[in-house]
């Protein structure tokens, strides 16, 4: 049995502006940096009662200073784990969420059909996506068997995780919210995926962004 705590970074300022950020390289803003001190607070507390094992993030840099503010804080290194990289969007990327469908209205389509076969113009396949997302947890929990591990990820990432903790196919709405330093909490064991907790934003001072990237 492995548990692990999964994070999504802090918020930038294409999150602010409801841009699809996908693999494009985006800083944290100011309300990213305040939102990745309070968590680690947060999880500095949570160590001191039962540290964690290790603490993974994706390579882009919105999650590795998310992590590096929680590492300092409860006294891991930040590993690095390509598999948990958000989507690539293709040429979605860089397009607020209101202008897609005038922007690029075949690959906005692909992406709001959730097909996971159908093709998105340069980017991923949805069912693609799920196969790396599960396929790089699958392997941290058999390295990391027994442990706590904390893993600091992506909107989509976390939208994968979910419904497969909760059963729930590619092509079924979601009826949860993928917030900005949230704590979604799941255990992995020979029996597959469990829910423990999801969303917890509590450190937050305010109610943090909610979209899918």
């Amino acid at each position: 049995m492995s548990e692990f705590w999964f994070v999504r970074h802090g918020e930038t300022d294409w999150n602010f502006e409801r841009r699809l950020q996908g693999w494009q390289d985006i800083a944290l803003n100011d309300t990213g940096l305040n939102q990745a001190a309070r968590l680690a607070q947060r999880l500095r507390e949570n160590a001191a009662i039962a540290p964690f094992a290790a603490l993974y993030s994706s390579d882009l840099r919105r999650a590795r200073a998310t992590a590096q503010a929680v590492g300092a804080a409860i006294g891991l290194p930040v590993r690095i784990e390509h598999g948990m990289r958000e989507r690539n969007f293709g040429v979605l990327e860089g397009l607020q969420y209101d202008t897609l469908d005038q922007t690029a209205p075949e690959a906005a389509a692909a992406w709001r059909s959730r097909d996971p076969e159908r093709e998105l113009k340069g980017g991923e396949t949805l069912g693609g996506f799920n196969t790396r997302i599960l396929y790089t947890i699958e392997e941290l929990a058999r390295r990391h068997a027994g442990h706590r591990v904390l893993v600091v990820t992506h909107g989509g990432a976390l939208d994968i995780i979910w419904r497969r903790a909760n059963g729930i196919a590619l092509s079924e709405p979601r009826h949860t919210k993928m917030v900005n330093t949230a704590i979604n909490r799941v255990r992995i064991d020979d029996g597959g995926w469990h829910m423990l907790d999801w969303g917890d934003d509590s450190h937050i001072a305010e109610p943090a962004r909610d979209d899918v990237v």
